[in-house]
C-alpha cells in the first residue's frame, strides 16, 4: 500500500492541477433583463376652451321714459289726492311696467314733516313740493325702477328732503341719481345699465360745467354696457317747445345750452338722453345712432305745476337699444292730465304730432320717422356737424 505524504511529489502535483481547474471556473451569465416595450409619445394637454364673449349687439333692452312727476303735496297745505294718490299713476302703469326699466323725473321731494330749505322772494312763483314718503309705492307699483332727484325742486327742503326721498326710494328698490356723485347702477337683460342726471342747481351733478359732466359720463361708460343720462334744463313754458341752439335762461336762472350737452354726452358714450325741464314737449333726434329727447313735458303733476293746453300733454318714450346702446326703434305713447285725475292715454296723439312737428321744424331731418301709431324708426341721416357751425332751420 502507497500511501503520498504531504511533502511527496505526486501530491504536489495533484494539489498544482486542482488549483488549476478551481481558478478557471467562473460562475454563469445571468440572462438580460427584457427590455420595455417602447411608449407611445405623451400627448400635450388639450387646449382650455375660453368662452367666446357674447355679441352684446344681439341682446335688447327696452327703456320708458317720462318727464315731471309730483303726486301732491302736504305743504304748506295738503293739496294731496282724495285717495292719497293710489290711483293717480294706475292709468299709464301698464305701458311703463311693459319695458324692462322705468325712469322718471321726481319732483318735489318724499319726506314726512321738516322745514323747507330754500325761501321764496315771490310766494306767487315759487312752489315748494312734499309729498308724504309713503308714495314712494305709488311710482314702484307703476314700474319705475330708477328716478331723477336732479332738478330744481329735489332740495325744497334741503338736503336732508333729498336725502329722505333717496331713503324712501331705495327702501322699496327704486334707484336714483341727482345729487353730486350719485349714480345708479342697473342690471336688467344681461346687459348693466348706468343712469346719471344732471341739473342746473346746487349740489347736483352739474349739467352746466359741461367738462365736468362729459368726464363723468365717459367713466361710466367705460365701465357699463349702456350710459342713460337725463338733464334737467332749458327755458320754460308754451314759448319754449323750439330749441335754441344757444344757450338758455329762465327768469335770469342759467339753463344751459340743451343741444351742446346732448350731444357732447353722446360723443362721451352716453346712449340713450332724456330731458326734462320746460315742462312742454320738445322735439327728439338720433345722433350717432342715439336718440336723444329733448323735453318729455309734464307727465304727472297734480298741483302747484299748470297742465293747461300743450303743457298737460306728455309722452311716455318706450326706446329700445341693442346692447351697444344702438337705437333699434321707439314708441311713443301719448298721455294727457286732466285734473284731477292722473294722466291717462290721449287717443288724440298730441303728444305725439307736438313731437314728430317739433323734431322737424328744430332738426329738418332728425335721423327719425313718426309713424301715426306711434312707432318711432330710425332713418338715414347725414352726419351732423358741431351746432355751433350751422343756423338753425327757420
Amino acid at each position: 500500500m502507497r500511501v503520498i505524504t504531504a511533502g511527496s511529489p505526486r501530491l504536489l502535483l495533484l494539489c498544482a492541477m486542482f488549483q488549476i481547474t478551481a481558478c478557471s471556473t467562473t460562475p454563469p451569465t445571468p440572462a438580460p433583463e427584457p427590455e420595455p416595450p417602447p411608449t407611445a409619445p405623451a400627448k400635450p394637454p388639450a387646449p382650455i376652451a375660453v368662452p367666446a364673449k357674447p355679441d352684446k349687439s344681439l341682446l335688447r333692452i327696452s327703456i320708458a321714459s317720462v318727464g315731471d312727476m309730483m303726486l301732491g303735496t302736504d305743504y304748506p297745505e295738503n293739496h294731496l289726492p282724495d285717495d292719497d294718490g293710489a290711483s293717480f299713476l294706475a292709468g299709464v302703469s301698464e305701458t311703463i311696467s311693459a319695458a324692462d326699466i322705468g325712469f322718471g323725473n321726481l319732483e318735489g321731494v318724499l319726506l314726512d314733516g321738516g322745514e323747507p330749505g330754500k325761501k321764496c322772494s315771490n310766494p306767487a312763483a315759487c312752489y315748494l313740493f312734499r309729498s308724504p314718503t309713503r308714495y314712494a309705492s305709488h311710482y314702484k307699483d307703476a314700474g319705475f325702477d330708477v328716478l331723477s332727484l336732479a332738478n330744481n325742486h329735489a332740495r325744497d327742503f334741503g338736503e336732508e328732503g333729498r336725502d329722505s326721498s333717496m331713503e324712501a326710494l331705495g327702501a322699496l328698490g327704486i334707484a336714483h341719481s341727482g345729487r353730486e356723485g350719485d349714480f345708479a347702477i342697473i342690471e336688467a337683460g344681461g346687459l348693466t345699465i348706468a343712469f346719471l342726471a344732471y341739473a342746473v342747481t346746487k349740489n347736483s351733478n352739474m349739467m352746466l360745467d359741461y367738462d365736468y359732466a362729459f368726464t363723468t359720463i365717459a367713466a361710466r361708460a367705460a365701465k357699463h354696457d349702456i350710459v342713460v343720462v337725463s338733464f334737467h334744463g332749458g327755458a320754460e313754458g308754451v314759448a319754449a317747445t323750439h330749441i335754441p341752439f344757444a344757450e338758455e335762461e329762465y327768469y335770469g336762472e342759467p339753463r344751459g345750452d340743451v343741444v351742446w350737452f346732448a350731444r357732447g354726452a353722446v360723443d362721451a358714450g352716453a346712449d340713450l338722453v332724456i330731458g326734462h325741464g320746460p315742462h312742454v314737449v320738445r322735439g327728439m333726434e338720433r345722433y350717432k345712432e342715439r336718440l336723444i329727447a329733448y323735453s318729455l313735458g309734464n307727465f304727472a303733476t297734480y298741483y302747484g305745476i299748470s297742465v293747461a293746453g300743450i303743457k298737460g300733454v306728455a309722452p311716455i318714450l318706450t326706446a329700445t337699444l341693442d346692447g351697444s346702446g344702438v337705437f333699434l326703434s321707439g314708441q311713443i305713447t301719448s298721455t294727457v292730465q286732466l285734473r284731477p285725475a292722473g294722466p291717462d292715454i290721449d287717443d288724440r296723439q298730441r303728444a305725439l304730432n307736438l313731437i314728430r312737428g317739433l323734431s322737424i321744424d328744430d332738426f329738418a331731418n332728425p335721423g327719425l320717422r313718426f309713424e301715426p301709431d306711434g312707432d318711432v324708426l330710425p332713418t338715414k341721416r347725414a352726419p351732423v356737424e358741431p351746432h355751433h357751425l350751422i343756423v338753425a332751420p327757420d
